[in-house]
């Protein structure tokens, strides 16, 4: 930690504390913080704390849901056959997975196809049109793309395929595909009342939709791919998440199971935490390092010697993808540090050759995690080259994106995270074209990383019972982050340690109640601490559940000292 971030103490609101606090029996710690995320009367909170499944809207208000549905029934009255084609990431695969199964469970004759991420690229291609009419598919479904493809849709189309896009990427101006039905909740016209749906969570929809069935038994594929994807986890994702999340542990599908298996973390209690960091990122791996065919083969495995097999390849390829993206990362920061002036670029533009294409998106989120600025990472060759983009909080990518369009080839993506296609003479173009908007578009202050604090606290108020009330906050993520607090004038109390990964572990008091606090990557804030007459902390405040033993842990995201 070599820089703090900005705070930014959320106002407190008291009337609103004592209504939500008398109302709903909950603490006032709890009320300030549904208040931050901008639920503020007893109904939303209500709501908030604990809607489920029953809560979600039905998926028939898609306008385009009857066409879908129409053709899936005819597919089966005249047994034609279908094509299910997906994306290769966590979201495009749980999408893939969920359609497959679901169209099979009807009686349908179902192909499916994941394309390369580096040979064919996001979203259907001239290729797929020709295997199709090939293989006498007569309906394509589309998961998580299909929204950006105009020519790719036409061409079925003028070859007598019908075609149903699920899909929740953003559209490219007005115009969109001529499909046959198009389930789409970012659509203008889609009829839809939640607009941020993860791709596999709109597939969900069409799936409900076409069983007229609730499908409680898939909500732990279609977590998967909700958190996979960062979307807010609000609304139906906030539902979705955690009406997953609950079923993930006791999952049925060998393959879930033989990846919590392989990872270690089976018999846990599963949160956010988990399917972001370990479990998505092996499902995501064989699509960096190769083809996503073992991530979905794994998660339709049918038992699990089958499963192990696979789970214990997409290990492989994780160690794989670690490896590249630590090379590729350092070499991209030696390019910034060398070529990027940052009072001139507020965003991150780099291109090298032979960077592998799929780790660009992870490199990039690091780099914009790092320096706090948009990143885009371009991969060289002789004419197109591959990038991916992350973003800032701020800077709306996409936008930007359809503002440069003249200089991409093609590109398509979120406010967050994008992928673009961009011709190599047009990079330096495109770098300046980029800055000149993010200078008109962005403040000093949205450069400067911050933390947004929920509350001051006292350590006195901190105890297992509140902890535990918390938990009702969860499922954590974009939109929905974990509570964090400040507290002021601490000591430390006996001797801090340095422990192994750059841990450090330490108590902490304020002279009448004593905190045992842990902080990762801070080991280097060793002497500091030992040094310190007192010191401010922010945290997270946890419930340490090591060898059956609970007892409450303060996570430190930062700490000033005085």
């Amino acid at each position: 930690m070599s820089t703090h971030k900005i705070l930014r103490l959320a106002a407190p609101h008291i009337h609103l504390q004592n209504q939500l606090s008398k109302e709903l029996g909950i603490s006032k710690v709890l009320a300030q913080i549904l208040v931050n995320r901008k639920v503020s009367s007893p109904a939303e909170a209500e709501k908030f704390l604990k809607s489920g499944i029953s809560d979600l809207f039905s998926p028939h208000l898609f306008s385009d849901m009857p066409k879908a549905i129409s053709l899936v029934k005819k597919a089966m009255e005249n047994r034609e056959k279908v094509m299910v084609f997906g994306d290769y990431d966590v979201d495009g695969i749980t999408s893939t997975v969920l359609v497959k199964n679901t169209l099979v469970s009807l009686g349908l004759d179902v192909l499916h196809h994941i394309p390369h991420r580096i040979k064919e690229g996001y979203g259907l291609n001239k290729e797929i049109i020709n295997f199709a009419k090939e293989n006498k598919v007569k309906l394509m479904v589309t998961a998580d793309c299909g929204t950006a493809n105009h020519k790719e849709v036409e061409g079925l189309r003028q070859a007598g395929i019908d075609v149903i896009v699920t899909d929740h990427h953003e559209p490219q101006g007005l115009d969109l595909p001529a499909a046959s039905s198009m389930i789409n909740p970012k659509l203008k016209h889609s009829g839809y009342p939640y607009r941020d749906l993860a791709g596999v969570g709109v597939a969900y929809k069409f799936c409900q939709a076409i069983t007229n069935s609730l499908l409680s038994e898939d909500l732990d594929l279609v977590t998967l791919g909700t958190i996979a994807d960062s979307v807010p986890l609000s609304g139906e994702n906030r539902i979705i998440a955690r009406e997953g999340l609950s079923r993930m542990g006791q999952s049925k599908r060998p393959g879930l199971r033989a990846l919590i298996e392989n990872a270690g973390i089976e018999n846990k209690k599963f949160n956010s935490t988990y399917v972001s960091f370990i479990i998505a990122p092996r499902l995501n791996a064989a699509g960096r390092m190769s083809n996503a065919e073992t991530s979905l083969n794994l998660l339709m495995s049918q038992n699990m010697e089958q499963a192990q097999g696979f789970a214990k390849e997409l290990e492989q390829f994780n160690r794989q993808r670690q490896k590249v993206e630590s090379k590729i990362l350092e070499e991209a920061e030696e390019i910034i540090n060398r070529e990027i002036n940052f009072k001139e670029q507020k965003v991150i533009v780099i291109a090298k050759e032979d960077w592998h294409q799929g780790v660009l998106g992870i490199v990039a989120s690091k780099l914009a995690d790092r320096f706090y600025r948009p990143a885009i990472v371009i991969s060289l060759n002789d004419n197109l080259c591959k990038g991916s983009a992350r973003s800032i909080k701020n800077f709306h990518l996409f936008d930007a994106l359809v503002d440069c369009k003249e200089l991409l080839d093609s590109f398509g993506g979120h406010a967050h995270a994008a992928g673009l296609l961009i011709t190599k003479d047009n990079i330096d173009d495109f770098r300046k074209s980029i800055n000149k908007l993010a200078h008109d578009r962005l403040k000093i202050e949205d450069l400067l990383p911050s933390m947004d604090i929920d509350m001051e606290l006292p350590l006195s108020e901190l105890n297992e019972k509140m902890v535990r009330e918390l938990e009702s906050l969860e499922p954590f993520g974009m939109a929905c982050p974990e509570p964090l607090f400040y507290t002021r004038s601490l000591k430390l109390k006996g001797q801090a340690q340095s422990l192994s990964r750059q841990t450090l572990k330490f108590w902490v008091t304020d002279g009448l109640t004593t905190c045992q606090v842990i902080g990762f990557g801070m080991s280097s804030l060793l002497d500091s601490l030992m040094q310190a007459d007192s010191f401010d902390l922010v945290y997270t405040a946890k419930i340490d559940s090591w060898r059956d033993d609970e007892s409450l842990i303060l996570e430190a995201k930062d700490i000033f000292f005085k």
